[in-house]
C-alpha cells in the first residue's frame, strides 16, 4: 500500500505550518481494496491534541481489557489487593507502593500486547525464531514484574493481615 499526505497537509508541511500538529496520512486508493476510506484514514491518524491522545490511549486500554485474559486477571488481582490494603488500613506510602507495582505489571502487559501485535503484523502467520524471542521476552518481562509484585504485596499485606486476624 502506498501512502501520501493529504493535499492540505502537504502544503502546510512545505510552509512549516504543520509542525507540532497531528499528521494524518491517506492511503492511495487501489481498486482491489474493499475497506472503507474512513477506516483506512483513521488507522493513520496521529493525535493532534491532548483529548485525541487520551482517546487513543483509552482505546488501547479498552482493547487490552477486552482481548487479553491476563490483563483482566492483573486488573482484578490489583484491585483486590488495593481493596485489601484499604481494609487493613495500610499507610498511604504502602498503598502507593502497591499501586506502583500493580501499575508496572499492567504497563508491561500492555507493552507485551503491543509487541505481539507488531510482530504478528510484521511476519503474519509465518514462524520466525526472532519473532518467538521477541514474544517470549515480552511475556517474560510481565512474568518477572508479576512475581516481584506478588512478593512486594506479601511483604506489605501479610504482617497487617496477621495483626488483623489475631485480634
Amino acid at each position: 500500500m502506498h501512502l501520501s499526505r493529504s493535499d492540505d497537509q502537504a502544503e502546510r508541511a512545505g510552509s512549516g505550518q504543520n509542525e507540532g500538529k497531528g499528521k494524518s496520512f491517506k492511503p492511495l486508493s487501489s481498486g482491489s481494496q474493499h475497506q472503507s476510506e474512513q477506516t483506512r484514514l483513521s488507522a493513520w491518524n496521529v493525535a493532534g491534541d491532548l483529548p485525541a491522545s487520551i482517546r487513543y490511549a483509552a482505546q488501547g486500554l479498552s482493547y487490552s481489557f477486552r482481548s487479553q485474559r491476563n490483563f483482566r486477571i492483573h486488573v482484578g488481582v490489583g484491585a483486590a489487593v488495593f481493596v485489601l490494603g484499604l481494609w487493613l488500613q495500610l499507610p498511604a506510602s504502602q498503598l502507593a507502593i502497591l499501586v506502583l507495582t500493580v501499575g508496572a505489571v499492567l504497563v508491561l502487559e500492555l507493552i507485551n500486547t503491543a509487541t505481539e501485535a507488531v510482530v504478528d503484523l510484521a511476519i503474519g502467520r509465518q514462524f520466525h525464531p526472532l519473532a518467538r524471542i521477541a514474544k517470549d521476552c515480552a511475556a517474560a518481562a510481565v512474568l518477572v514484574a508479576a512475581a516481584a509484585s506478588l512478593v512486594i504485596a506479601l511483604m506489605l499485606l501479610a504482617p497487617a493481615l496477621m495483626n488483623r486476624l489475631a485480634r
